[in-house]
């Protein structure tokens, strides 16, 4: 066994690759969005722009994140509902300000939602409300933070793709592979199911249409996360917060575009459609 101070500096050196100078994380207060903010932090060079975009900021929900962006000045707190194409335009002005002309780096699609509901108690109104915060907001991320991705990618030097330059990262789930039945014994959950393979397709289109401008985009799978929504099913599950993220950091720091467009695990592994 590693050490784990021999685990920290692997940890670090893999993340060497990834110099992110700004980036926007939605879903931020908690969970693997609030555990992508901690990581940031943490890094050799940490970004000179934190955007943690939360619904509540003043809610109770949001505290965790409120006591480190009083600790840490580079994190600004954005309220944004991602099922709220104003409010998306509203964050996305905000961020303008702040970037005072430079572009955006990294914008991670994490927001997302999931309902109980076995495939016979599935409702228009709940399938409606996961498929708009899941698949639609994601779509409406990329098309609001586009002019500032490409500012990023015009800046970057090289013609390579990589999230150091500019890159879209939506948070997926191996429940929305059509290929594998994983968790279907636990959860059903199907509306949630739809809405993640409709964000892989989401993932795949915006690769194709955003690759001229320079920007890779990934359909990333976090694992199955010690979450408040992992857990919500009542089963504990096998990976942490910490070890999610710093996996997904290193596979962050490893893209290039011949991985754009594709569907990965927190591990680095393909993840089958």
């Amino acid at each position: 066994m590693e050490s784990r101070r021999e685990q920290c500096s692997h940890s670090q050196s893999s993340m060497a690759g990834l110099h992110v100078r700004s980036l926007l994380v939605t879903g931020a207060n908690r969970g693997i969005g609030l555990g992508l903010v901690q990581h940031f932090l943490r890094m050799p060079k940490p970004p000179q722009w934190i955007f943690a975009g939360c619904r509540d900021p003043k809610g109770q929900r949001a505290q965790e994140l409120q006591n480190l962006a009083s600790k840490h000045p580079n994190i600004i707190i954005i309220p944004l509902e991602v099922a709220n194409p104003s409010s998306i335009k509203a964050a996305a002005a905000k961020v303008v300000e702040h970037l005072g002309g430079s572009g955006l780096n990294l914008l991670i699609n994490n927001a997302g939602i999931v309902k109980l509901n076995t495939i016979d108690t599935e409702t228009l109104e709940d399938m409606s409300e996961i498929y708009t915060t899941n698949t639609i907001g994601p779509l409406l991320m990329g098309q609001a933070f586009l002019p500032l991705l490409k500012k990023a990618a015009q800046g970057s030097p090289g013609s390579g793709l990589s999230c150091s330059k500019a890159a879209i990262i939506n948070m997926s789930s191996i429940g929305g592979s059509i290929a594998s039945s994983f968790g279907w014994d636990i959860m059903q959950v199907t509306s949630y199911r739809c809405s993640k393979a409709a964000l892989n397709m989401l993932s795949k289109c915006q690769s194709l249409a955003y690759k001229e401008h320079g920007i890779l985009c990934v359909a990333l799978h976090p694992g199955w996360v010690q979450t408040d929504m992992g857990s919500s099913a009542g089963h504990t599950p096998p990976v942490t917060v910490d070890d999610s993220v710093q996996g997904m950091l290193k596979v962050l720091s490893s893209l290039s575009e011949k991985e754009t467009g594709a569907f990965l695990d927190w591990e680095g592994q393909v993840i089958p459609w």
